[in-house]
């Protein structure tokens, strides 16, 4: 496998544990120092593997499935450093309401002994609107 196809695999595993609400898998997926951070949508950004770690907990007691669709996946590497943007396509059932809902997420992943460990994940609800390089140009 080539450097990108094991930080797709590594990416492919987080979502696994995020579908699977498994604690441990998700243990596995990240690593655990004090440098890692996570920001879910409209929390406000958790640093360090202990907080992390409470806020998948938290998510995985409080909800009775999640599934995923990825789409607009772009991985890119460079040195010990990876990173993965996505669109997240989810189907969610949470304290009994189901919801679909897309957000945007980047995830970036760190080289070590172990492969390639999640650091940063960084998850944001879409907006509607259209970005500011695509908006028609208006007259003054």
């Amino acid at each position: 496998m080539s450097g990108l196809d094991d930080v797709e695999g590594a990416n492919a595993q987080f979502y696994q544990a995020f579908e699977t609400l498994d604690l441990a898998r998700m243990d596995l997926v990240w690593s655990h120092g004090p440098h890692v951070k996570c920001v879910h949508p409209g929390w406000p950004i958790l640093i360090g593997w202990e907080a992390v770690r409470s806020s998948w907990e938290a998510i995985f007691e409080n909800t009775a499935e999640m599934r995923f669709t990825l789409s607009d996946v772009r991985s890119a590497a460079g040195g010990d450093l990876a990173w993965v943007t996505c669109t997240e396509n989810i189907f969610s059932e949470i304290r009994g309401r189901l919801a679909v809902t897309s957000v945007l997420a980047t995830n970036l992943f760190e080289r070590g002994p172990d492969g390639w460990r999640m650091v940063h994940h960084h998850a944001s609800h879409v907006l509607g609107g259209t970005p500011p390089d695509e908006a028609p140009e208006t007259a003054n």
